[in-house]
């Protein structure tokens, strides 16, 4: 199935035109298991910097975990995303749609636990605290429009933060996110 936006498209389960760096992070989704929801999170690395590689280094389980001092308290951690999107508006692809990124970890939502088996995890390079940019909500309003297109059983209701679906241990993707806004710029 190949669903069209203005610019983008869904192929095989990848967004094109868009970078992808295959993360080992990820495996099967359970057999069966219909995608329903849209994870939001944030993420800089080190934290609170913005720009490099470090984001896509760590997604991909190749961070050099000498180069900054915070990187020791992640070392262990294998995490990804399918997507990110980046200050700029740029994004990368870590995991294909049809696969299970590990970005939502210990998590439940309206009842249902393992919140990786069915959703979709877009990380933002961002804090909780850090407005985000202009060009990141348009690149994430139209991927969740298209992302909705592939996968009818995604509502506007089941795009959620991370603080939504692992309340006190999450924060992601913060006060200072724009709900309404991207709602409103969602098809």
């Amino acid at each position: 199935m190949i669903i069209t936006t203005s610019i983008l498209t869904i192929e095989n389960g990848l967004l094109k035109p868009v970078l992808y760096q295959a993360s080992p992070h990820c495996d099967e989704r359970p057999a069966n298991m219909p995608i329903d929801m849209i994870v939001v999170h944030n993420i800089s690395l080190p934290p609170r910097e913005f720009g490099g590689c470090a984001i896509e280094e760590f997604f991909c389980g190749k961070l050099d975990m000498d180069s900054h001092p915070y990187y020791a308290s992640i070392a262990s951690l294998r995490v990804s995303a399918h997507l990110l999107i980046k200050r700029d508006g740029e994004i990368v692809q870590f995991v294909p749609f049809t696969k299970r990124a590990w970005h939502a970890g210990e998590s439940s939502f309206q009842g249902k636990i393992r919140c990786n088996d069915f959703s979709i995890g877009i990380e933002l390079e961002g804090t909780d605290h850090i407005p985000y940019e202009l060009w990141q909500y348009e690149k994430l309003s139209e991927v969740v429009s298209l992302l909705m297109q592939t996968y009818p059983a995604i509502t506007k209701e089941r795009i959620v933060g991370h603080v939504d679906i692992a309340p006190g241990r999450k924060t992601d993707p913060g006060p200072v996110f724009d709900w309404a806004y991207l709602k409103g710029k969602i098809e």
